[in-house]
């Protein structure tokens, strides 16, 4: 099962040895009790791994937001080339799309756009490609892959199927309950 998200990134960044994913992830497993690198596909592993994305994107942020001070100290102050904004501008039909690695995943946007108004938009969200059922080959989607053979403290009440949907940070509208 293809999963997207923090645990995708953390885990393809580990494998490739970036120190910037590789360092966080070993200290996390030190400090959880010397835990193999395999504990990371589980509901733990999708927790931390959010939690060392959190700790990056701050970092990360800090660093953009220097640039930004700078710029505005050197005189830069534009914000966008309001031209290319102007619908009237545009030829009849037009299309547009742009993907980006949004914090619970991939996330695609697509748009076609005729006579200045909106004439199709679709969106893949990450919930979508996580909470994905069995695909054309019948691979098993990741939350399904997730919940294989997970034992239950009190099947009567399946928390541990809770923790570990949750763990995927699955958008509000898709968020599962189980009653």
């Amino acid at each position: 099962a293809m999963e997207v998200g923090p645990l995708a990134r953390y885990v393809i960044g580990y494998v490739k040895g970036i120190p910037e994913f590789k360092e966080p992830v070993d200290m996390v497993l030190q400090k959880l009790g010397g835990l193999p690198v395999t504990a990371l596909f589980s509901t733990l592993g999708r927790t931390a791994a959010r939690g060392l994305e959190c700790s990056w994107a701050a970092h990360a942020l800090k660093g953009e937001f220097q640039k930004l001070v700078a710029n505005i100290k050197a005189g830069d102050t534009a914000t966008a080339n309001q031209q290319a904004h102007d619908p009237h501008t545009w030829p009849k039909t037009c299309k547009g799309f742009g993907f980006v690695e949004a914090p619970r995943g991939a996330l695609g946007h697509w748009i076609k756009i005729k006579d200045t108004k909106i004439d199709n938009y679709q969106c893949i969200v990450p919930t979508t490609w996580n909470a994905g059922p069995r695909d054309a080959k019948n691979q098993i989607g990741a939350y399904e892959a997730a919940l294989m053979n997970t034992q239950m403290a009190k099947p009567e009440e399946p928390l541990e199927i809770l923790r570990t949907i949750h763990s995927f940070d699955p958008c509000l509208a898709c968020a599962s309950h189980v009653i």
